[in-house]
């Protein structure tokens, strides 16, 4: 089965093995990255595509008659044209639950991060203030203590569970919020409650139609001045603008954002101003542990093997 990886260097640096994807498809090409003008030549003769973000549009699968299957290494299915694939026939799998640990792990190591203020104290500790003035470099930032508090999870899925599973650790109590666009649940609150009850708000829904801008410049005055936001779903979940005007105001405690409405973010985005207060903003790494990224590869090849049997393990189309 000829195939290809579009853009492996995404998903590995060299540290994975990559060898049962090789045990499954046989004969497999691993490009470092495709840019966009090398796609269609790429595919063109391919009967299996796999990938991470790079699109493939309507044109670009019309124009790979070979295609029979895009095995994606990535849960987000956004980058490619589903309507198209299913028109032409080409499925597409996705892998799910692959990073649920990694996930979990970055979204609190920025809430402590946060919390801890450990940025600046460490850099008071490095940039002469301790020896200076032992007061200010103690005392500079308000650390609080995470126990009694409350944690808000918007989206309870494998990822929000997890993340709310360490709750308990840190002596928080949990709260769910009914997601716009799904169904109601009498034992989770309206996001206006939610955002208005918890000190750590953190956000696990897909990207749709009805939470695209979830959280705004309303939904931020309806937080605490203390609380903090996590994101580390999809970027537009988010009004990155509202969001770099609330912090610089001081209207929000502090924000650990993973993920950008662009990515990468060649225009630009409001909270890539290094100036910005209280702010922890990463290129979109939670899920990328190496274990978790080896787990990747495993469940694409588990899914192409399921493929050639006839199966429809990770089938989104």
């Amino acid at each position: 089965m000829r195939s290809v990886f579009l853009d492996y260097e995404t998903v590995s640096s060299g540290d994975l093995d990559a060898s049962v994807i090789g045990a499954v498809t046989g004969e497999v090409t691993f490009y470092p990255s495709t840019p966009d003008a090398q796609i269609g030549a790429r595919i063109a003769d391919a009967e299996l595509v796999l990938l991470n973000k790079v699109k493939l549009t309507r044109e670009r699968l019309r124009a790979a008659p070979k295609l029979k299957l895009i095995a994606l290494a990535a849960t987000g299915t956004d980058n490619i044209d589903l309507a198209a694939a299913q028109e032409l026939g080409i499925a597409v799998c996705n892998v799910r639950g692959y990073c649920t640990a990694s996930v979990a792990q970055h979204a609190w190591a920025m809430i402590l991060s946060l919390t801890q203020h450990l940025s600046q104290y460490a850099r008071l500790a490095t940039d002469g203030s301790w020896v200076e003035k032992e007061a200010h470099a103690v005392l500079a930032h308000p650390i609080r203590e995470l126990s009694g508090r409350v944690l808000g999870i918007v989206g309870w899925g494998t990822l929000g569970r997890a993340v709310a599973a360490a709750a308990p650790a840190f002596g928080m109590r949990t709260l769910i919020g009914n997601r716009p666009g799904a169904v109601p649940t009498p034992d989770r609150l309206a996001l206006y409650e939610l955002l208005a009850s918890c000190d750590v708000v953190s956000l696990h829904c897909p990207l749709t139609p009805a939470t695209r801008g979830l959280i705004g410049a309303r939904e931020l005055a309806l937080m605490k001045p203390d609380a903090l936001l996590i994101n580390t779903a999809r970027g537009a979940l988010v009004d990155t603008g509202a969001l770099a005007q609330a912090l610089r105001a001081g209207r929000l405690g502090g924000a650990g954002i993973d993920v950008l409405p662009q990515e990468p973010p060649v225009d630009g985005d409001p909270l890539l101003d290094p100036r910005i207060p209280n702010l922890i903003l990463t290129p979109h790494i939670a899920w990328a542990a190496r274990e978790a990224r080896q787990r990747c590869l495993d469940e694409m090849a588990q899914n192409i093997r399921e493929f050639l049997r006839g199966g429809r393990r990770g089938r989104v189309v």
